[in-house]
């Protein structure tokens, strides 16, 4: 291919990898259809439990939609499966494993995956941060149950006042406590970075022991507390009443509104459910299990998490559920006679999110590679370490990037910046869907989104529509966000990348790839 120079500005902006070069960049993996609607389902579960059921729940019930979050969690749940049927057309159309990034790059152009690198730096860079700190928050519960005590102090972000079971908590000069530093959370983010490092590969079996871990966490808080609440149901009906209560009048505070906006927060529970879409080419029947495996997924979790919030949302008011560990919360509330069980759960969670944070790591790690190899970011980025064979630079520094942020910023910011980016990333790939169709009708396609253009453009309104439930202060920073974003693409990618001057991605004895032991268990 000639350099590209000579293009008109617009023509420049959607310029494309043709299927055929992503076919050559990943012709090293040659995969195989192995996987039935049964397998995909499973993986969506392991995917898709994890981060937000354990850590934003209680932020959305105790801020925005009280008992009634459930509503919220059948809405996100919608959403998502709108998104996860364009994901399942792309996946099973493009021959690539990789991210929406590449997606992106193949179908509306490259500026759209510039603009989706960007997102996804949110996706899972922030996510990563969000679990951090919900992980920081089982940490600290659990060592508090043994006895030992983290200074309160390093135990949340900078400047807020530390709140545990609805109240200030108060210090030893009698003033509340100011957090200053989440130092759990830093220290997870770092380790794990410095584990990625070093590589890390995780087998099969360690994958469904620490799946089974998360799944068994969640269907034993919903067995056990839910027989607590209805034992003492008579005591606790009170905590739903309202179970909608009544809008303060403040934007996204209760009522509908307050539903729809904690909508937007729990989206964060379903993230990972794509990971079902990047299995494509590994289906037997794309056509047929790629939707069963992504909508049984969804449906499934669904109903885990509306159980988990009715239960919730029971045995405690919802009032005092704005922590990063409603679940441990929650099982405290059960007394002292139960004091194992919140332990068994307590570990169970941090096990489970440890895995999280680290895939969620990984996933932005290979993103900025990705990118360095086609020249829109700096070379260092796809630079691998000789004797590890893994993107050390780039790892090192999505390390303190995440590790920073889960430290000084709180859980609700964070969250809401993740879901923001998350929905602007699959309101993308829906258009891709449509744009795709569009340039490309002769194109084979295992599986075809039903309805169209009906779904997809539903799936669009759907997600821009939840990120404008989000407040001002967060849509103004994510503004911000993509603008710097795009100017860093005129200033550096525009003039570096590769396909631009007719190369392919970068390779060679200088830079070599890193080993695909991707851990699992998200």
């Amino acid at each position: 291919m000639a350099s590209a120079s000579n293009r008109g500005f617009v023509a420049r902006l959607l310029l494309r990898k043709t299927v055929e070069q992503v076919q050559r960049e990943t012709e090293t993996s040659q995969l195989k259809r192995t996987l039935g609607p049964w397998n995909l389902v499973f993986l969506g579960i392991g995917c898709i439990i994890g981060a937000g059921i354990f850590v934003r729940t209680g932020n959305a019930a105790a801020l925005h939609a009280g008992p009634a979050v459930l509503f919220s969690f059948l809405i996100a749940g919608t959403v998502c499966a709108l998104a996860g049927l364009c994901y399942a057309e792309l996946s099973s159309t493009l021959p690539v494993s990789g991210s929406a990034y590449t997606y992106s790059y193949t179908t509306i152009g490259e500026f759209a995956a510039w603009t989706m690198g960007a997102l996804l730096l949110l996706e899972y860079g922030l996510a990563a941060s969000v679990v951090a700190v919900g992980w920081s928050g089982y940490v600290v519960s659990l060592l508090g149950d043994y006895g030992l005590v983290i200074p309160p102090e390093l135990t949340g972000p900078y400047g807020h006042e530390l709140v545990r079971n609805g109240a200030a908590v108060i210090g030893a000069d009698g003033n509340p406590v100011t957090t200053l530093f989440n130092l759990p959370a830093f220290l997870v983010c770092m380790a794990l970075a410095a584990l990625l490092v070093i590589g890390v590969s995780e087998s099969a079996k360690v994958n469904n022991v620490i799946v089974a871990i998360k799944m068994s966490v969640i269907i034993a808080f919903i067995l056990i507390v839910g027989w607590y609440v209805i034992q003492n149901f008579d005591a606790l009906k009170q905590n739903w009443d309202p179970f909608i209560p009544e809008a303060t009048g403040k934007e996204g505070e209760f009522g509908w509104g307050g539903i729809l906006r904690a909508a937007s927060i729990v989206f964060f529970a379903y993230i990972g459910f794509e990971a079902v879409s990047t299995a494509g080419q590994e289906a037997k029947n794309p056509k047929k299990d790629m939707p069963i495996g992504i909508i049984g997924s969804l449906v499934v979790c669904t109903i885990l998490y509306i159980l988990v919030s009715i239960v919730m949302t029971l045995v405690v008011n919802y009032k005092v559920l704005n922590v990063p560990d409603p679940v441990a919360v929650a099982v405290d509330a059960l007394g002292s006679d139960w004091a194992w069980f919140a332990k068994i759960i307590k570990a169970g969670a941090i096990i489970g999110l440890t895995s999280v944070v680290l895939v969620l790591m990984y996933g932005q790690t290979r993103i900025f590679y990705t990118m360095a190899r086609d020249g829109l970011l700096p070379k260092v980025f796809a630079s691998v370490h000789p004797r590890f064979r893994t993107p050390w630079v780039n790892t090192i520094l999505v390390g303190l990037l995440t590790a920073s942020a889960a430290a000084f910023f709180d859980i609700n910011t964070l969250g809401d910046m993740t879901s923001v980016g998350t929905l602007a990333a699959f309101g993308i790939v829906c258009l891709a869907v449509i744009w795709l169709r569009t340039t490309h009708p002769q194109i084979p396609r295992g599986f075809r989104v039903p309805l169209y253009p009906v779904l997809p453009v539903l799936g669009i309104v759907a997600c821009f529509a939840l990120i404008f439930t989000v407040e001002s202060r967060v849509l103004v920073f994510f503004g911000w966000y993509l603008i710097g974003a795009i100017a860093l693409y005129f200033a550096y990618g525009m003039r570096n990348s590769r396909l631009n001057k007719g190369q392919g991605q970068l390779d060679g004895p200088d830079m070599p790839e890193y080993k695909e032991d991707a851990p699992d268990g998200r």
